[in-house]
């Protein structure tokens, strides 16, 4: 289990540090764009994490078992790639859907998150799976209380997913996050109604639905690192950082930035 966090001092740190992550998803938006490179997007990611908030980022270098460090400051998963596409060369063309994962390190304190970005406009099915995909993180969020488990968390999540006629990765999960980038608890996005781990004030976790389009099987680049669709089906992906509270939850990755909750969740706690 992921240590509890209750001390006032180290919460506000959290949110701190979950903040700081938010700032970089809203600093890069309007740089994606057709014609630039992934690449690129990561030089002004990592400038600004290095020279603007003056914190570290947690991926450049990240290295866990059975992995080569990973080579960037952010994740830029374009089309087809699930997660961990590493940026490069790639230039973004109109109708391109990505999501942007940044983790970054302040005061030793992780915080994390990602979003989906458009580039110019992108097709129906596109869309439609970006949107129904941030419905799900918000349908997991809103299960968030003490007494509640994560297989509630899980299960809104695949129930929504599924329902629209997509599928949910299973092989990738959120995770609990705190001085460590992850620990405890895994934070799976399907399951079973009051199964796993029970929710207690001061957990803070995770929830990053994958969803795709076609069917929920994936595939591993020889690069060790990205993860596609192998039907080659589109994906989606959202990312917040929760803070169990006494009576629900706080989301610590909340920014200017960001889009509104959907119309069913309200404003956010």
């Amino acid at each position: 289990m992921s240590s509890i966090v209750t001390d006032p001092t180290d919460l506000d740190k959290m949110r701190a540090a979950c903040k700081d992550a938010a700032k970089v998803l809203d600093f890069i938006t309007p740089h994606v764009r057709a014609g630039i490179s992934t690449g690129e997007l990561d030089r002004l990611c990592l400038d600004y994490i290095n020279n603007e908030l003056k914190v570290i980022s947690a991926t450049v270098g990240y290295a866990p078992p059975g992995y080569t460090p990973y080579p960037a400051s952010i994740c830029t998963s374009v089309n087809h790639v699930i997660c961990h596409g590493i940026p490069g060369d790639k230039v973004l063309k109109n109708g391109d859907i990505m999501n942007i994962d940044v983790t970054i390190i302040k005061d030793g304190w992780f915080g994390d998150t990602s979003r989906m970005y458009y580039v110019g406009e992108p097709s129906i099915l596109a869309k439609r799976l970006s949107e129904i995909t941030y419905e799900c993180m918000w349908l997991g969020i809103q299960q968030v209380k003490p007494g509640a488990t994560l297989g509630d968390v899980g299960h809104a999540i695949q129930k929504h997913a599924e329902s629209q006629g997509f599928s949910v990765v299973r092989e990738y999960c959120g995770h609990g996050v705190g001085r460590k980038f992850h620990q405890d608890p895994q934070v799976l996005h399907y399951g079973r109604p009051g199964s796993g781990v029970k929710l207690v004030p001061g957990l803070i976790f995770t929830i990053e639905p994958m969803i795709n389009a076609g069917r929920k099987d994936i595939r591993q680049l020889a690069d060790g690192w990205t993860v596609v669709t192998r039907d080659h089906s589109l994906s989606a992906q959202w990312e917040h950082s929760i803070l169990v509270t006494d009576s629900g939850y706080e989301v610590l990755t909340i920014s200017e930035g960001m889009p509104a909750p959907p119309a069913f969740i309200g404003a956010p706690n």
